[in-house]
């Protein structure tokens, strides 16, 4: 059975996520069983729809070109984060955001959504995309996700308090269990009550730097005003103390045979040795951890001139 993991970042983390899923192929005896990239989900810089994490600065149309065709040849999608839930429809005819989706409009990449306008907008004019519902939604009542689950998404990311509730898991029919997606890693406290202003505040940030770039007489950066989260740069070992936190044990041992068989590891803003280990702690054989860190530590120590130039430049 295939065990699907959607993984953080198309352009921060483009070089090791390039890296992981070539080891994949290539070596697959280092993995657990069944294990394959799905997707990698993220944004471009200068997206005013993105949500969730917010993703500052420019990225120009040579950069997003280059990082679909490089991630599609690989046979992963791209999976833009479409989730800024303050998105109204003055924003939707905007100029990058839709040259973005014209460009990955293929039939293979997709899209994760919250806004209704635009997720409205999306399945208008961009029909081949494949939808997912995002887990800012904050869906966290059973009966709610099983609606969630009935209409037409690809995936439905679940709240990550439903992680390890078993009881409530075992409730979502069996033939909507491949339809789900498990946060594994979240870093937030369970139940965090600023959560959804968090989301909030994220996508008026992305809405400010919108407003701010349009007028062309600034020449500074924007000053991103940051949300102020203590638990937001924890890491894999210390995530591990919570009762959301989802081990590679549950995972193939309790998981994948009630039939949930897609896991998401967050991690947009995370430095690449924080994911890397976070990989490597999901992915790989215990007896293979070592060495594969070793490997891509090295690969990744090295210069990467096309990594620079396709990283966007931060607000």
């Amino acid at each position: 059975m295939q065990v699907n993991f959607h993984i953080p970042d198309f352009i921060n983390h483009f070089f090791l996520n390039t890296i992981i899923i070539d080891t994949i192929k290539n070596n697959p005896e280092y993995f657990y069983d069944g294990i394959q990239i799905a997707s990698v989900f993220g944004n471009f810089g200068g997206i005013v729809w993105n949500g969730g994490r917010y993703i500052g600065g420019t990225t120009d149309m040579g950069t997003v070109n280059a990082v679909i065709k490089i991630l599609n040849a690989k046979n992963v999608p791209l999976r833009f984060t479409m989730t800024n839930p303050l998105i109204k429809r003055e924003h939707l005819g905007d100029n990058f955001c839709n040259r973005v989706l014209r460009a990955a409009n293929n039939g293979m990449n997709e899209v994760i959504v919250m806004s209704p306008v635009l997720e409205e907008y999306i399945r208008e004019n961009y029909p081949d995309y494949k939808i997912t519902s995002s887990t800012c939604k904050q869906i966290e009542d059973i009966d709610a996700v099983k609606e969630e689950l009935g209409k037409d998404y690809k995936y439905v990311v679940l709240d990550y308090n439903f992680n390890n509730k078993f009881d409530l898991l075992e409730q979502i029919p069996q033939e909507d269990r491949g339809k789900c997606e498990i946060l594994v890693n979240a870093c937030c406290q369970p139940h965090c009550p600023r959560r959804g202003e968090h989301y909030r505040q994220i996508g008026q940030e992305q809405i400010n730097e919108w407003e701010y770039k349009k007028d062309l007489l600034h020449k500074n950066p924007y000053q991103t005003n940051v949300f102020s989260c203590d638990h937001a740069s924890r890491n894999i070992y210390e995530i591990t103390e919570l009762p959301t936190h989802v081990s590679p044990e549950d995972i193939f041992e309790k998981y994948v045979p009630m039939g949930f068989v897609n896991f998401k590891i967050e991690g947009r803003t995370a430095p690449d040795v924080q994911l890397l280990e976070t990989y490597i702690y999901y992915m790989v054989r215990p007896e293979y951890k070592d060495i594969v860190r070793l490997k891509i530590l090295s690969i990744l120590s090295k210069d990467t001139p096309f990594f620079s130039s396709i990283s966007p430049r931060r607000g």
